[in-house]
């Protein structure tokens, strides 16, 4: 098992919640009227405006775990190489929830959505045969 590769996978994975923990924490818990998804921006920020900063605050989280598990993947691995269907697939999921990440936080009004559910679905649809 290759050490600095499987620390840099937790780090990344470890990364990823603090980041989305202290977003809620210190940034979203006050714009929320008791849901899930922040809505409060006013004056300032139109509430469509508030659902897509809290989805893109989010993605980086998402698509990070993503290089986590990659990572613990390759030191897990021990030296034989990864199978790139394996890499393929991962960053399709990560794609995928990203994907569904935005298009419920803007209730399918960010087309933002689309673009991540169609590099998904042409990602998995192209992974390499195993």
């Amino acid at each position: 098992m290759q050490t600095e590769l499987l620390l840099a996978g937790a780090l990344v994975l470890l990364i990823g919640l603090v980041h989305s923990v202290l977003g809620e924490v210190l940034i979203f818990r006050r714009m929320r009227r008791g849901g899930l998804i922040p809505t409060m921006g006013e004056p300032l920020l139109r509430e469509r405006h508030v659902r897509i900063i809290w989805a893109s605050w989010h993605l980086p989280s998402i698509l990070g775990w993503a290089f986590g598990v990659l990572l613990i993947s390759i030191a897990a691995a021990a030296g034989e190489p990864v199978a790139p269907a394996l890499v393929v697939r991962v960053l399709a999921v990560s794609l995928a929830v990203g994907s569904a990440l935005v298009l419920v936080a803007t209730k399918g009004r960010h087309p933002g959505w689309l673009g991540l559910l169609a590099a998904a679905a042409l990602a998995w649809l192209g992974q390499p045969a195993v």
